[in-house]
């Protein structure tokens, strides 16, 4: 990761987010993982995807050899990866898992052996009808530059998530993604100003509102679009058209 990635990112992103909503079938979907990962400047990426029949999507960019291997042994099953987003709803840094049981150890140092990263956050994503996924990026570096990395690029990875997320299940051509109820002027200021990272504070001042009435508009916005978070409504308003950033 260079070191003006973390002040050139939001720009980037948005070209990333752009050539995303061109997309319209999911085997394009891969060509776009790439994008973002080189948007990020990270190691891998992974986009995976289980809908409520239990089928199964991924769009990722580590190797076919340990992709193969990870599904022949069955590693989801020790993987504290997947467990823990399971029981998760916010990003998980890999460092803060559980690593402690031998063969969870030996996972990781066979996953190193194949191009997988030391360090990773993974951000679980729960959809309409049971549908889940979880959005990864992972990168060899150290603790120090990670932790850096992490709390600059949150609200950017959580967007990027959410966003890939709602054009997965809209080319998958779930009814309930396409559900479409047009925002109000305010309400589309609002989670505008939130796409591009500004606090609530800064929003209602730039808004000339107090932050009990952005609050307001925030969760009616988030309401309208079916969204269970507010990172999750300002990706949905985005999929749908109706901000842009």
């Amino acid at each position: 990761m260079s070191g003006d990635l973390l002040a050139k990112i939001d720009l980037v992103l948005q070209t990333a987010l752009s050539d995303l909503e061109s997309t319209t079938a999911l085997p394009d979907l891969q060509g776009r993982i790439l994008g973002l990962r080189d948007t990020f400047e990270v190691d891998h990426l992974v986009y995976h995807s289980v809908n409520s029949t239990g089928d199964q999507y991924a769009a990722l960019t580590y190797t076919d050899a340990w992709v193969e291997r990870y599904i022949s042994h069955d590693y989801a099953r020790l993987d504290p990866i997947v467990l823990s987003s399971y029981r998760s709803f916010g990003p998980l840094n890999w460092k803060s898992l559980d690593w402690s049981r031998k063969p969870t150890r030996n996972f990781f140092e066979e996953a190193r052996g194949h191009g997988v990263g030391t360090q990773g956050v993974s951000i679980p994503i729960r959809g309409p009808g049971g549908q889940f996924a979880i959005f990864t990026v992972n990168h060899s570096t150290t603790d120090e530059k990670w932790d850096l990395f992490r709390s600059r690029a949150q609200h950017s990875l959580l967007l990027a998530a959410h966003f890939t997320n709602e054009k997965a299940l809209s080319m998958e051509a779930h009814p309930e993604a396409n559900v479409q109820r047009t925002l109000s002027p305010r309400e589309i200021d609002a989670l505008s100003h939130l796409a591009v990272g500004r606090s609530r504070a800064e929003i209602a001042d730039r808004l000339d509102i107090s932050e009990h009435t952005l609050r307001v508009y925030i969760e009616s916005a988030r309401n309208k679009l079916g969204a269970i978070n507010t990172v999750h409504a300002v990706a949905r308003a985005l999929a749908q058209g109706q901000i842009v950033i």
